[in-house]
């Protein structure tokens, strides 16, 4: 029994022997293991701040997991096409220019496998959809053998050079919620939110530190069998050492507590989220006011086509009968 009690006070005396890191570690084991006694409770208002930044934090981390797409080109490029070397060679609006010089079918064939002149065309929805109807609207013209131009073919041509400038208002949409939203985001989570991580870590190392000065100053170290109560020391048995010690650490404790608190709000404070969300909806509408205007000079134009051709048809059904 003696020898029990040696190993207890023996735990008890370990505190002020080792280095602050584990000390705190110890005190952090203890409080693990409900070994722990007046443990130093943050304040309420601290607390709320901390569940405010978490949810922030929460919020980027989903908003970016969805939005990071706008930064990869293709995230909206058909998973089922293949498309050769030649295909995204050139513009459509290139090749739209070197198939109105061709004389000879074998021309017109050569205009669509022209070398490129620059780095592969994009490879998004609309620009896919430019490419196969340019090509859809070749192979229309290349067996049409009537007079004039076959109507099928000649809207094909221009819907590829709508579907062209479509597909490059998509690409200058990306690049502004890249530069104006997506980097804004990003650095709130990976600079200013962690900031206020590394502040609040500061605050529990010291409020640790704090325990540990206390608890090894009062004699509960650690609890090892039954205790009586002349075993325990109130604070005022403290020695004027071990009170200016346990001062420092509370002094150390407020220190970090009035600096985390001073970094989230500012986190929480800052307009750069909201202005950077601003940002990204302003891309989005100039990106669909772009479409809606492109879309709105096609429109009458494939209409167009469209009545003329219905007139034609009804013109034949009436001659043939």
């Amino acid at each position: 029994m003696d020898n029990f009690k040696a190993f207890g006070s023996s735990l008890s005396n370990i505190g002020s022997q080792i280095t602050p890191f584990a000390s705190r570690t110890f005190q952090y084991t203890k409080e693990q293991l409900g070994q722990a006694e007046d443990k130093t409770q943050l304040p309420p208002d601290y607390i709320d701040l901390e569940k405010r930044v978490d949810a922030l934090k929460q919020v980027h981390q989903k908003m970016l997991a969805v939005t990071s797409q706008y930064s990869h080109e293709a995230y909206d490029y058909p998973a089922n096409i293949k498309e050769s070397f030649s295909d995204l060679g050139r513009t459509v609006s290139e090749k739209v220019q070197l198939l109105s010089a061709a004389t000879t079918p074998a021309e017109a064939q050569a205009a669509l496998t022209a070398p490129p002149t620059a780095k592969p065309q994009p490879k998004t929805f609309s620009h896919a959809i430019a490419r196969a109807s340019l090509a859809s609207s070749q192979l229309l013209h290349q067996q049409h053998t009537g007079a004039g131009e076959d109507p099928l073919a000649t809207a094909l041509e221009k819907y590829a050079l709508a579907s062209e400038r479509l597909g490059e208002a998509r690409l200058a949409q990306d690049a502004q919620i890249q530069s104006h939203y997506l980097a804004g985001w990003n650095t709130t989570l990976n600079t200013n939110l962690m900031f206020a991580t590394r502040a609040r870590k500061n605050v529990e190392k010291a409020r640790l530190t704090l325990d540990s000065v206390k608890a090894r100053h009062k004699g509960t170290t650690w609890k090892i069998g039954p205790t009586s109560p002349r075993d325990d020391h109130s604070t005022d048995e403290l020695s004027p050492e071990a009170q200016e010690e346990i001062e420092k650490a509370e002094d150390e404790f407020v220190t970090q507590t009035e600096e985390a608190v001073s970094v989230m709000k500012n986190v929480l404070d800052t307009p750069e989220p909201l202005r950077n969300l601003a940002e990204l909806v302003a891309a989005q509408l100039e990106y669909h006011k772009k479409s809606a205007e492109i879309l709105s000079e096609l429109a009458p134009v494939i209409e167009g086509l469209q009545v003329e051709q219905e007139a034609n048809y009804r013109k034949s059904r009436e001659s043939a009968s």
